[in-house]
């Protein structure tokens, strides 16, 4: 933080300067030198801590004015949402049965909610541009020894509720693992449409390329992850990039080739196909087609049928290691969605895998599993792909030990049946 001092400074006139009057109030206070002890040879004695109160007491009027000033905006966002949304009982329905997801997994909530806020692995809201969203926390592991592999990740929630925090769970998984985690934050709607996703999470993405470093982070060992929502908006931007290296006068400040792998996690890339679903499940056409700025512009942000374009096909073997995961049980995005576009990348030229797991919802892979504790397969596989490269790394985490359970197994089962995902 830089402080600036003020100092007034005056012209020599030749004559004293005279010294104003002190006030009533100035003038009954005691000094800080009269209140403070007398030392034996004449000087005086400080109190110790004086200095550092004043500090905690500032950045706590800071924390509370930046808190107010979320607080101000997120409600005012709200009422704005409500209007779009309107009298449904679709949408009513699905935040009834979130509210009831929610307090089913509140035990392992609370349990990563102290993590998030009183670790001192993580480094919340670290600014990466001028918007109020651009911020990322990142988590941190333990060990101090040599560089880390390195994740940036960015969250889903519908491109309307997404937010940083989402990825507290994950950030702390890899960070046990040996892996530095950088969870994106970005604008969502109405405070942006798809356009400004994207964008910022490009810009989130930069600011991890350029300034990992600084924390302990490989800049050479950098992967891309993204989940739900965040897997179609960061799978934009990373194809946006390549399309731009491909073409002249990019004065982007990363390339996609500090991308070592993307890793998608329940995503949906063909947006033409999944207006009706979205409608059916409470996010309205009308909603829906306002955060993707109109009919028209859901080929441009369908990385499906984007690839497909003779303006992408060059861009296309530029692109990293893809790797997607999807539950065959998801009914928030079909995992058709990550069949197709697996399928697509490889007819074209791209490396692509897709990993299927039987009976998996929209959020199993991503919240109820690592919640349950144990071995989680699809994080299993995400720390082998990054430390595939370093084989003492890799030893390292196979003996990480399994994680502990956060939640009840049949509270687990009860939320998977009153999920609105």
């Amino acid at each position: 933080m830089k402080v600036e001092l003020a100092g007034r400074t005056s012209q020599t006139t030749g004559k004293a300067e005279e010294t104003p009057p002190p006030s009533p109030a100035a003038a009954a206070a005691p000094s800080a030198a009269e209140d403070a002890p007398v030392l034996p040879d004449g000087g005086v004695r400080r109190r110790p801590g004086s200095g550092r109160f004043a500090q905690r007491s500032g950045s706590f009027r800071r924390e509370v004015g930046r808190a107010a000033a979320e607080t101000f905006l997120l409600t005012r966002l709200t009422l704005i949402l409500l209007r779009y949304l309107g009298i449904g009982y679709r949408w009513i329905r699905q935040f009834l049965a979130l509210c009831c997801y929610t307090f089913l997994l509140m035990p392992g909530f609370i349990q990563v909610v102290y993590y998030y806020f009183f670790s001192s692995q993580v480094r919340r809201s670290v600014v990466y541009g001028d918007e109020p969203r651009n911020r990322l926390d990142l988590y941190i592991p333990t060990s101090t020894t040599g560089l880390k592999p390195v994740v940036a990740f960015v969250t889903g929630g519908a491109w309307i509720i997404g937010y940083k925090g989402w990825g507290a769970l994950l950030g702390r998984r890899l960070a046990e693992r040996g892996i530095i985690v950088a969870c994106i934050d970005y604008r969502n709607f109405p405070q942006g449409t798809i356009s400004d996703m994207v964008e910022d999470v490009s810009q989130g993405i930069s600011f991890v390329c350029n300034n990992i470093s600084s924390y302990g982070g490989d800049p050479n060992r950098i992967y891309l992850v993204g989940q739900s929502a965040g897997a179609h908006i960061a799978t934009c931007a990373l194809l946006n990039q390549a399309i731009r290296e491909c073409g002249e006068g990019d004065t982007s400040s990363w390339s996609v080739s500090q991308i070592k792998a993307y890793f998608g996690i329940s995503g949906g890339y063909n947006l033409l196909n999944l207006v009706d679903h979205f409608h059916r499940r409470g996010l309205y056409r009308s909603i829906f087609l306002s955060i993707m700025e109109g009919e028209e512009s859901l080929q441009k942000f369908s990385p499906q049928v984007m690839i497909k374009e003779s303006s992408a096909r060059s861009a296309v073997p530029l692109l990293p290691h893809i790797i997607l995961f999807h539950g065959t049980s998801d009914h928030s995005i079909p995992p058709a969605e990550s069949q197709a576009f697996v399928d697509a990348l490889q007819q074209h030229g791209a490396k692509a895998d897709l990993f299927l797991y039987e009976g998996k919802t929209h959020t199993d892979l991503f919240l109820q599993d690592p919640l349950r504790g144990g071995r989680d397969k699809m994080l299993e596989e995400i720390a082998s792909v990054i430390h595939s490269e370093d084989l003492d790394k890799s030893a390292d985490h196979m003996v990480v030990p399994a994680a502990r359970r956060l939640v009840p197994e049949f509270m687990l089962k009860l939320a998977g049946r009153v999920s609105p995902f």
